[in-house]
């Protein structure tokens, strides 16, 4: 008997962490056909998106798609997201998350005797010193491997 998959419980928990704490969720996603996006933003093959509730309308994290309304140049769009196709979630304010292998039923397996990392490869901020944007070249952000 095949399990269900364990990475839409660990979208939604993340998401709850990073709202609980004043954190804002971002996803980062691979596109691929099914995948309902705006494709003007989409670089290089990956979005990433704000999925905060201040956001976000109607955002549904179910276990087989992530769909919401959001607001791209003050425009409404519905957007609709393959939960294998979902890379990564993470806090934008210090790149606290976990990655996904894109297609897999859940998160990359964890070593023994290490501890998770940040997805983010830069410091969290300190004291009372603004977030860094998680963008700051307006590139994608820079993702790695929780192990």
């Amino acid at each position: 008997m095949d399990l269900p998959s364990t990475k839409p419980y660990l979208l939604r928990a993340i998401w709850e962490w990073c709202c609980d704490n004043g954190f804002t969720p971002y996803l980062a996603v691979v596109v691929d056909g099914r995948t309902r996006v705006p494709r003007e933003f989409v670089r290089d093959g990956q979005i990433v998106l704000n999925v905060g509730p201040d956001a976000t309308n109607k955002l549904a994290i179910g276990n087989e798609l992530v769909e919401f309304q959001a607001r791209f140049g003050g425009v409404a769009r519905e957007l609709s997201v393959p939960i294998e196709q979902v890379a990564a979630i993470y806090a934008r304010e210090n790149g606290a998350g976990m990655a996904f292998e894109v297609g897999s039923d859940g998160a990359l397996p964890a070593q023994p005797g290490h501890e998770p990392v940040p997805v983010l490869d830069r410091p969290a901020p300190q004291g009372d010193e603004p977030p860094e944007s998680p963008r700051p070249d307006g590139g994608r952000p820079k993702l790695q491997r929780i192990k």
